[in-house]
C-alpha cells in the first residue's frame, strides 16, 4: 500500500495545477447545485416499523388535515390582568381567526370555545393544525402566523409557540464554532510546527473538503430528508479530520526535509509512510459510521453517511491536494519564525531533529509510562471507571421544549403551560382507533382512557371515515419516564380501550414518537456495537497483523466513551453543567449514545493506529519492546497531542451553540477525544506495551502465509528508496 501511496503522491506532486484545478472545480460544482436545488435540513423524525409511525401512515391515507405538523400557542397575561378581561380576549379571538387563514393550515381552535383557558384565567391554549408535514411547512407560513397574532400582542398578550414545527423551530447554523475552532487551530499547528505556511496549509484543504461536503449535503437535502445534525455532525469531523490528516503527513513531510531529501521524494515518502496510517484511520472512522445504517433508523442512518462522506473526502484530500499544495509551498513548510533557512541550514536541523525527540516532554512522559507502568495502567483505569460512573443512571430521551435555553420561545411556551395547566400539556399523546362505526363507540373509547391512571385529560378530536382521533393528555411531561410507562400501559392493554368494538387503537403522537426511537435505539445498540467493532477489529488486525493489539484498542475505547458518556450524564442530564456551561438539565439525547460510539470509535482507532504503527516502526528496525515504546511515544507524542488538542478545540467550539443537542454532541465528542488521546492512547496504550513486550506483536505463521503485508509502517518502500539511492 505505501508503494501505491507513494506513486499517488508523487503524480499529484508533478501535475499539482491539475489536481488543484480538479478539487476547486468540485467545490463550485457542489456549491452551485446547492443554491440551486433550494435544500434545507429538517428534524422531521420518521421511525419505519414503529407504532407512532403507522398512526403517521393511518392518519395519511384517511384523515390527511390531521397528518400534518402541529403548533400549540400560548398566550399569556400577566399581573392582575386576565387572557378573558375584553381587550385580551378580543386580542386573542382576532388572532385565532388570522391563523385559520394562514396557508397550509387546516384549523385553529379558539381557547374559550375549547375551555382551554387555565383556572387562573392567565393562559389560555390555542391549538393549531398544519396539512404538512414539519419539513414541508414553508418559511413563509411561519412569518404569516407571526403576523397573524399581531392583535393579541397589541392588546399586551404574551404570545409563545410550541410544538412540532413553531416560528424559529428550524436551527440557523452559526458560523461562531467554526471560526472559533479554525482560530484555535492555527494557533496549534503554529505552535507546533512554528511556520505560518505549514500551519495553514492543513486548514485550507480541510475546509475544502468541508465546503464540498456541506455544499453536497445541502443539494441532497432538497432529495431526501436530512436532519439539521448531520450537517453540523458532518462539518465537526470534516474539520477536525481534515486538519489531523493534513497534520499527520505534513510533520513527516517536514522530518524528511529537515533530513536533506529532496522535495518531491519528501513529499511521497510522507505519503507513503504517515499516508499509510492516515488511510487504515479514515477506514476505521468511516466504517464506524456507515455502521449507523445497522440501526434501521433513517435520520441515524443519514447522519452516519453524511459524516462518513464528510471524513473520505477528508482522507482524499490528505492524499491528493495535499501533496499538491506541498508543491507549491516547496521549502517555506520549514521556515521557522524568524529563522529563515540560510544555506548549510539543512544539515543543523536534521541534527537537531535527530536528537530533540530525546529532549522533548513527549520523551520525558513516554520514559515515565514505560517506568511505572504498572501503577499508571491501574490508576488510568480508575480514573475512566470512576468518570464512567454517572453513565450508569441514564434516562434517554429526544429534546423538549424543557431542554431548550430561556432564550427560546418554545421554552417559554413550555414554562407558561406547566405552570398554568400541567406538564403533561406539552406533550399530548394521539390516540387513534381504526374502525369505529358509531360516535357512541368513539365517546365510550374517551371515556376509558379519562380514567385511565396517568391520564389528565382525553378530548375526541376528529371521526370521520371510521377513524377516531383522541387527544390524550398525560399528568406528566413529554420526558418523564412516567409518561413511557402510560404509553406502555396504553399499548398493552388496548384490548379495554378497544372493548367489544372491532376497532383498532393505536398511540402516536410526537411524544410516543420520541419514545419510541429511544426504545429502537437502546435495542439496536448492542448490534451496532458487535457489527462495527467486529468489522473495526478486522482491520486493525491486517493493518498490525497481530490481533493483541486490535483487542486493547477496543477496551481502551470502551473505557474512554464510558468515561465521556458518564461526564456527559452528569454534567447534562445531572444538571452539574448549569453553572459552568449555561447547559438547561434535561434528559440525555436518546441517539447520543451511538453518535458518540460511532464517532470516539473511530477516532480513537486514528490515534491508536498513529502511536502504535510508530511503535512497530521501530521495534521492527531494533527489536528492543520497551526501547521501541519509549522511542514511538515520543515521536509521535507531540504530533498526536496538537491533533486531539485540534478536535477538542473544534468539538468544545460548537458548545457555544443555542441547541442543546449541538451543545450535548460537541461536549460528548470533546470528552472522548481528550480522554482517549492522552488517558488511553499516550498513557495506558503505551504502559500495556511495555508490559507485553514483543508478545503483543506475535502472530501465527499461517497469518503472515495468507494474509498480506499491508506495509503500515511504509519499512518496504523506505527500503526501496535507500536501495535506489
Amino acid at each position: 500500500m505505501s508503494t501505491y501511496l507513494f506513486s499517488l503522491a508523487q503524480w499529484a506532486f508533478r501535475r499539482r495545477r491539475l489536481v488543484l484545478s480538479l478539487w476547486l472545480v468540485a467545490a463550485v460544482a457542489t456549491v452551485t447545485i446547492s443554491v440551486a436545488s433550494g435544500g434545507k435540513t429538517n428534524d422531521n423524525f420518521t421511525i419505519p416499523g414503529t407504532e407512532s409511525q403507522r398512526v403517521v401512515d393511518l392518519l395519511k391515507a384517511k384523515l390527511p388535515a390531521l397528518a400534518g405538523g402541529q403548533m400549540q400557542v400560548v398566550f399569556a397575561t400577566h399581573g392582575t390582568v386576565k387572557v378573558t378581561d375584553p381587550g385580551p380576549k378580543a386580542g386573542i379571538e382576532a388572532a385565532v381567526a388570522n391563523l385559520a387563514a394562514v396557508p397550509q393550515l387546516v384549523s385553529a381552535s379558539n381557547p374559550f370555545v375549547a375551555k382551554a383557558v387555565s383556572p387562573n384565567d392567565q393562559v389560555a391554549l390555542g391549538q393549531v393544525q398544519f396539512t404538512a408535514q414539519p419539513a414541508d411547512v414553508k418559511d413563509a407560513t411561519l412569518d404569516a402566523v407571526q403576523r397573524a397574532v399581531t392583535p393579541a400582542r397589541d392588546a399586551g398578550v404574551q404570545v409563545e409557540y410550541s410544538g412540532s414545527v413553531y416560528p424559529g423551530w428550524r436551527v440557523t447554523p452559526s458560523e461562531l464554532p467554526e471560526l472559533v475552532g479554525l482560530i484555535v487551530a492555527f494557533i496549534i499547528l503554529l505552535v507546533t510546527f512554528g511556520a505560518f505556511v505549514a500551519a495553514g496549509l492543513p486548514i485550507l484543504t480541510a475546509v475544502i473538503g468541508v465546503v464540498i461536503t456541506l455544499t453536497g449535503v445541502t443539494a441532497i437535502a432538497s432529495v431526501i430528508t436530512i436532519a439539521s445534525a448531520s450537517t453540523t455532525v458532518a462539518l465537526m469531523l470534516g474539520l477536525s479530520c481534515g486538519i489531523d490528516y493534513g497534520l499527520f503527513i505534513l510533520s513527516r513531510h517536514r522530518n524528511n526535509l529537515l533530513q536533506g531529501r529532496p522535495l518531491e521524494e519528501s513529499v511521497s515518502l510522507a505519503a507513503g509512510t504517515a499516508g499509510g496510517s492516515v488511510v487504515f484511520a479514515g477506514l476505521t472512522v468511516v466504517i464506524a459510521l456507515c455502521g449507523l445504517s445497522v440501526v434501521g433508523i433513517p435520520f441515524l442512518t443519514v447522519m452516519g453517511l453524511a459524516a462518513a462522506a464528510a471524513v473520505a473526502i477528508a482522507l482524499l484530500i490528505s492524499l491528493t491536494l495535499l501533496p499538491a499544495m506541498l508543491g507549491f509551498a516547496g521549502e517555506k513548510v520549514t521556515n521557522f519564525i524568524n529563522t529563515p533557512l540560510r544555506p548549510g541550514h539543512h544539515e543543523d536541523i536534521a541534527v537537531t531533529a535527530a536528537t530533540a525527540p530525546q529532549k522533548t516532554f513527549g520523551a520525558a512522559w513516554a520514559r515515565f509510562v514505560v517506568r511505572f507502568r504498572v501503577p499508571v495502567l491501574i490508576g488510568g483505569v480508575a480514573l475512566l471507571l470512576l468518570l464512567a460512573v454517572p453513565a450508569l443512571d441514564v434516562q434517554l430521551g429526544l429534546p423538549s421544549g424543557s431542554s431548550k435555553p430561556t432564550s427560546d420561545t418554545s421554552r417559554r411556551a413550555y414554562d407558561l403551560t406547566t405552570a398554568a395547566f400541567g406538564p403533561g400539556f406539552n406533550g399530548p399523546l394521539q390516540v387513534v382507533a381504526d374502525g369505529v362505526t358509531s360516535p357512541e363507540t368513539a365517546q365510550t373509547m374517551t371515556t376509558v382512557l379519562s380514567g385511565v391512571h396517568g391520564v389528565a385529560q382525553a378530548t375526541q378530536v376528529a371521526l370521520t371515515n371510521g377513524l377516531a382521533v383522541i387527544r390524550v393528555v398525560p399528568t406528566t411531561g413529554p420526558s418523564d419516564p412516567a409518561t413511557a410507562d402510560l404509553v406502555h400501559a396504553l399499548r398493552d392493554n388496548r384490548a379495554v380501550i378497544e372493548g367489544s368494538s372491532g376497532a383498532e387503537v393505536l398511540v402516536g403522537g410526537v411524544t410516543a414518537s420520541n419514545i419510541d426511537v429511544s426504545a429502537k435505539l437502546s435495542d439496536a445498540l448492542p448490534v451496532f456495537l458487535a457489527v462495527v467493532v467486529g468489522l473495526a477489529f478486522l482491520l486493525l488486525t491486517f493493518a498490525f497483523r497481530t490481533i493483541l493489539v486490535p483487542i486493547k484498542s477496543i477496551l481502551g475505547f470502551l473505557l474512554s466513551v464510558s468515561a465521556a458518556f458518564g461526564m456527559t450524564v452528569a454534567l447534562f442530564q445531572w444538571g452539574w453543567g448549569q453553572r459552568i456551561f449555561g447547559i438547561t438539565k434535561a434528559e440525555t439525547i436518546s441517539f447520543l449514545p451511538i453518535i458518540m460510539l460511532a464517532i470516539i470509535f473511530g477516532l480513537s482507532s486514528d490515534y491508536e493506529v498513529f502511536v502504535v504503527s510508530r511503535i512497530k516502526e521501530d521495534f521492527t528496525k531494533t527489536g528492543n519492546a520497551r526501547g521501541a515504546v519509549e522511542r514511538g511515544t515520543g515521536l509521535s507524542a507531540r504530533v498526536v497531542t496538537a491533533a486531539a488538542l485540534i478536535m477538542f478545540s473544534i468539538f468544545v467550539a460548537f458548545m457555544f451553540s443555542k441547541d442543546p443537542t449541538i451543545k450535548a454532541i460537541g461536549f460528548g465528542f470533546a470528552a472522548g477525544v481528550f480522554l482517549d488521546a492522552f488517558v488511553v492512547r499516550l498513557t495506558l496504550v503505551p504502559a500495556v506495551l511495555a508490559i507485553a513486550r514483543s508478545k503483543v506483536w506475535y502472530h501465527p505463521q499461517w497469518f503472515a502465509r495468507y494474509v498480506p503485508d499491508p506495509d503500515i509502517e511504509g519499512e518496504k518502500l523506505e527500503k526501496q528508496l535507500t536501495h535506489h539511492d
